[in-house]
């Protein structure tokens, strides 16, 4: 048999350098979630929750319609001036004093059921969700539609998708943990407040206000020399972003990420990438927070490091 020659080998050798340099593409949006994220489920009924291994498949849901502008909800949120909007629905899913789920679509993982979201979280429909991009938003929720409302505003932050589109009649949907369902009760009511089936509720947007946390900056498992991507979270304010941009050690120059998925954004630009990094935020009101030395030179896949910053 003959000998590859030094031009085939050298050939070979080319092919598999370009493969390391350029391992994902980062230049659009990844357009499906992870395998590793649940699917989402209603419990709209007072049964007791059944363990993870019997869970149900979820079933299409029959009575939705379609979705109006993705931007919508959230939009008319700013605009109202911080009055109190109508045309909302809620539901709630996972156990009935749990956190909904881990992970969602937003990335959020195990975060969810810890402070600060506390498990006071809620997957939003299309028009809050906005592609990934409202996640980490909060907003003040209340219901007086039902005898065990206790007509109190409780504060709820995005951090998953839901389901299909909405209701007929909504204008938005939150599909809520169990935990935030029911603090919208009356004292000892709140197995019957879930029990409600679709709630209509009240919402408005409100500034995220995470006392004592700083921003923080979860480096995804297959991040690598060459590409980057990472979670960001807690942020104050406005609670999601617009925009990041991200600079090299010693270039001086911001450079665009691409929004990946959830709250996750990429960077990718074909070679080795030099740490340490800063990166700068834009939130979704446009206000900028820049974040010197944010991941170090050192940094590794899977590491959440922690800002000493966050919007004032």
């Amino acid at each position: 048999m003959a000998k590859p020659s030094s031009y085939t080998l050298l050939l070979g050798a080319m092919v598999v350098l370009s493969l390391l340099v350029s391992p994902i593409a980062c230049s659009r949006k990844v357009s499906t979630k992870p395998t590793s994220t649940p699917i989402r489920y209603k419990q709209v009924a007072a049964s007791k929750p059944k363990p993870a291994s019997q869970k149900p498949v979820p079933k299409p849901r029959s009575n939705y319609t379609a979705s109006p502008s993705a931007s919508s909800a959230a939009a008319a949120a700013y605009s109202s001036g911080g009055g109190w909007l109508r045309g909302a629905g809620a539901t709630y899913y996972g156990a009935i004093n749990g956190d909904g789920s881990e992970g969602g679509a937003c990335g959020y993982q195990t975060a969810v059921g810890k402070p600060p979201f506390s498990s006071m979280i809620a997957a939003g429909s299309t028009p809050l969700y906005r592609g990934g991009e409202g996640c980490g938003a909060c907003y003040e929720v209340k219901c007086t539609t039902n005898a065990a409302c206790s007509g109190q505003p409780v504060t709820i932050v995005i951090t998953d998708q839901s389901p299909g589109g909405l209701f007929p009649g909504e204008v938005a949907h939150f599909d809520m943990s169990g935990t935030a369902m029911g603090a919208m009760a009356k004292r000892g009511m709140t197995d019957m407040l879930r029990a409600g089936g679709v709630l209509r509720i009240q919402y408005r947007r409100v500034p995220c206000k995470y006392a004592g946390v700083n921003v923080a900056f979860k480096v995804d498992q297959g991040a690598n020399p060459f590409y980057f991507d990472v979670l960001i979270e807690f942020e104050d304010d406005d609670g999601d972003l617009n925009g990041v941009d991200l600079m090299e050690a010693d270039s001086g120059v911001w450079t665009p990420m691409a929004h990946n998925w959830g709250a996750t954004w990429c960077f990718n630009n074909g070679r080795k990438l030099n740490a340490p990094f800063g990166l700068r935020l834009t939130s979704d009101s446009g206000r900028v927070l820049v974040v010197n030395n944010a991941i170090p030179a050192a940094w590794k896949p899977g590491q959440t490091y922690r800002s000493l910053v966050n919007y004032p």
